[in-house]
C-alpha cells in the first residue's frame, strides 16, 4: 500500500534508496493540495478508464532493474543519478506501478520534500512543472511501471540546477499560489 510521508532529509549519494521516512505522516488530501494525484487501480480496465477520463491517448512500459541495464552497474547507477536530479518537465508524468517499488518525492508549497512509496496497482500523477525526483527502493531496486502521456511524450527534464523556469513552471506556481 502507498505511504505518503516528509523525507528526513538526511539522504546522502550513498544512501538515497534508503526510505527516509521522518514519521511525519502526509494525507493524500495534503498531495492533491500541490495538484498530485493518487489511485490505487486494481485492473486494466480501471486504468483504461482513467487514461480515457483524463484523455491520455499514449502509454508504454518500462522496466528498471539492474538487469534491464545488462547487469552494468555503472550505467544503472548513472541513470539511477540522473533520476535522482531534481527536475520538472512540461507535461504531466503519470506512473502506474506493475510490479516492484519506487519513490518520487515531491516539492510542497514551503519548498519540503515529501516522499511517496509506491507498489503495484499505485498510480501517481504529477502536474507539469512541479519539482520531483525518483528512486528504487534499497530493498527491492526493481520496478516496472506503465507510463500514460496525452500526446507524444516530452522528456526533457528541467534540472533545478538550471535555474530555468518554463511556462509550465510559472503556470504550476500560479495554480498552486491560489
Amino acid at each position: 500500500m502507498v505511504e505518503f510521508y516528509y523525507h528526513d532529509g538526511k539522504d546522502t549519494p550513498e544512501n538515497f534508496t534508503d526510505e527516509h521516512n521522518s514519521g511525519v505522516e502526509v494525507k493524500p488530501e495534503d498531495l492533491e493540495s500541490i495538484g498530485v494525484l493518487y489511485f490505487n487501480v486494481e485492473s486494466k480496465e480501471e486504468l483504461d478508464n482513467i487514461a480515457s477520463e483524463r484523455n491520455y491517448k499514449n502509454r508504454d512500459e518500462v522496466c528498471l532493474s539492474l538487469k534491464s541495464f545488462n547487469n552494468d552497474i555503472e550505467a544503472f547507477n548513472g541513470k539511477m543519478k540522473q533520476f535522482y536530479e531534481e527536475h520538472y518537465h512540461e507535461d504531466e508524468e503519470i506512473r502506474y506501478i506493475v510490479d516492484g517499488e519506487g519513490y518520487f518525492d515531491v516539492r510542497d508549497k514551503q519548498d519540503r520534500w515529501i516522499r511517496a512509496k509506491l507498489v503495484k496497482n499505485d498510480m501517481l500523477i504529477l502536474p507539469a512543472g512541479i519539482y520531483h525526483r525518483f528512486t528504487l527502493t534499497s530493498n527491492l531496486r526493481s520496478i516496472k511501471a506503465v507510463r500514460l502521456f496525452k500526446d507524444e511524450p516530452k522528456w526533457e527534464a528541467i534540472n533545478r540546477s538550471s535555474g530555468r523556469d518554463s511556462s509550465a513552471r510559472t503556470s504550476y506556481l500560479q495554480a498552486i499560489s491560489v
